[in-house]
């Protein structure tokens, strides 16, 4: 069965986003997110896909989900309907594949998930984009590893959490 992963960096208010971009940038998160995802399929909104500074994805089937039915970016595979995506990635038996957002696209994934893949970033940031709430209690936290880095937006240090949770069944 494949496993459905919902990966975020998430600040402390909640913000995943601002102008169709992430208000900070941490190395150490982006290698992490790289190292995790590749090889596996990526199921992200067009907005999502749109904000990637290098597109697709290398080395990483690129699922786009988008409701313009003209939208045809090169070198993504296309969907109308965030089930059908799911279904695609299960029928292909894919031992994994990871949800990277938007905000949209996370709201849909909780009902699916397995695991939730957090990077808590220890600040507030303006945003107009939010990580939908969740219900703490049907999940199960069993990993949590701390860390510093530079944020080279505002090049001031900045510290996150990584939080791996899994759904209580």
């Amino acid at each position: 069965m494949t496993q459905i992963i919902i990966i975020a960096a998430v600040a402390d208010n909640g913000v995943i986003g601002r102008k169709n971009d992430i208000p900070w940038r941490i190395s150490e998160d982006f290698k992490r997110f790289k190292r995790l995802t590749l090889g596996h399929p990526c199921i992200m909104g067009d907005a999502t896909y749109e904000s990637l500074p290098s597109r697709p994805l290398r080395d990483r089937e690129n699922i786009v989900l988008t409701l313009n039915p003209d939208y045809r970016p090169p070198g993504v595979t296309l969907f109308h309907d965030f089930d059908e995506a799911i279904a695609y990635v299960r029928t292909r038996g894919e031992e994994k594949a990871f949800i990277t957002g938007g905000a949209t696209i996370y709201r849909l994934a909780m009902k699916v998930a397995d695991v939730l893949d957090l990077t808590r970033v220890h600040r507030t940031f303006e945003g107009d984009v939010r990580f939908p709430d969740y219900d703490p209690n049907a999940w199960e936290r069993f990993f949590e590893e701390t860390h510093e880095g530079i944020d080279s937006v505002s090049h001031q240090p900045v510290r996150f959490t990584h939080e791996t949770y899994r759904r209580r069944r």
